[in-house]
């Protein structure tokens, strides 16, 4: 699980990323990084085996012959 960013973390790292936030939005957007971590972190820990990453998918170059 990862920690929750504070309030001062959340303005440094807007600033890095060229988006200075207001006081108001920075609990919120704090709270909303940490849920977006939260579920990446789940999303980590899945075993997809030997699935090839996406880029290797090619539309419209499926097996003609398979069965359905």
């Amino acid at each position: 699980m990862t920690s929750e960013l504070t309030p001062q973390e959340t303005a440094r790292g807007a600033l890095r990323a060229g988006l200075p936030l207001g006081d108001g939005r920075l609990e919120q957007v704090a709270m909303t990084a940490h849920h977006i971590h939260s579920v990446i972190s789940v999303l980590r820990e899945l075993d997809f085996g030997e699935t090839p990453p996406a880029p290797s998918f090619r539309a419209g170059q499926e097996n003609a012959d398979a069965a359905v």
